[in-house]
């Protein structure tokens, strides 16, 4: 199945215009002709089918044929803040493994000891949307603004609330606390962890210190881990 991403498409859209870049895709790449199906998704929970009227490589003109809601195959919200990495790579891989996996929030978080505090979303946004297109997702997740650790534990939040970090201090397993179907918010901190005033910050707002194995591991995979352990409790 080749799956388009267009966030414009609503269940009242009967004509669409793909970009310059989408057109010539599915014209030139896909070999798509007058006709033709293309099937697409707003990120939102729905499927659109729709059939090619105009194959032109810098305007393919659509019309929706039929709308489907898909139900989201996972029945939790998972919300992971985490600390960007010094290598954009490195959370990138995040990003996309998450995605495939199945998350339905991501934050940025700034902490005292994060080496990067500059992110690009629009690149990060291309990274999900295109890790969502592969794995065939309808329910793509949101990505927030970057924001200061300190900002962050002032929300207010629901569910459940962990926070993994390094510290020789008293922490429960992160897989024996989760309870499924639930709403679970989990802090992942960068290369040198959460400080002990961030710790103790979010101790005070309720958050429950947790260890992710027995293993000392790198900001993403603890992403990665984290995301994976939920998706588990949850099957």
């Amino acid at each position: 199945m080749q799956l388009f991403y267009t966030p414009e498409i609503s269940k009242s859209t009967q004509q669409y215009t793909f970009d310059k870049t989408e057109s010539r895709h599915i014209v030139k790449v896909l070999r798509k002709k007058e006709g033709g199906i293309i099937l697409i998704t707003n990120g939102l929970g729905d499927l659109f089918t729709s059939e090619i009227l105009v194959a032109n490589e810098k305007r393919c003109l659509i019309k929706i044929i039929s709308t489907e809601t898909k139900q989201k195959p996972w029945e939790y919200y998972l919300h992971i803040a985490i600390a960007p990495t010094k290598l954009n790579d490195r959370f990138e891989w995040f990003l996309e493994k998450a995605t495939e996996i199945g998350i339905d929030e991501i934050t940025p978080i700034i902490c005292e000891h994060s080496e990067r505090k500059i992110l690009k979303t629009d690149r990060m946004e291309k990274i999900i949307h295109s890790a969502a297109k592969q794995s065939l997702k309808f329910h793509y997740p949101k990505l927030n603004e970057p924001i200061h650790f300190n900002e962050f534990i002032k929300n207010p939040f629901e569910g459940e609330l962990f926070i993994a970090h390094c510290e020789e201090t008293s922490k429960k397993s992160l897989k024996t606390e989760l309870k499924p179907f639930t709403k679970i918010t989990i802090l992942i901190g960068p290369e040198g962890d959460f400080s002990s005033k961030e710790i103790k910050q979010s101790l005070e707002h309720s958050f429950i210190p947790v260890s992710l194995g027995n293993s000392r591991l790198r900001t993403e995979t603890a992403g990665i881990v984290a995301a994976h352990s939920v998706a588990f409790v949850n099957e």
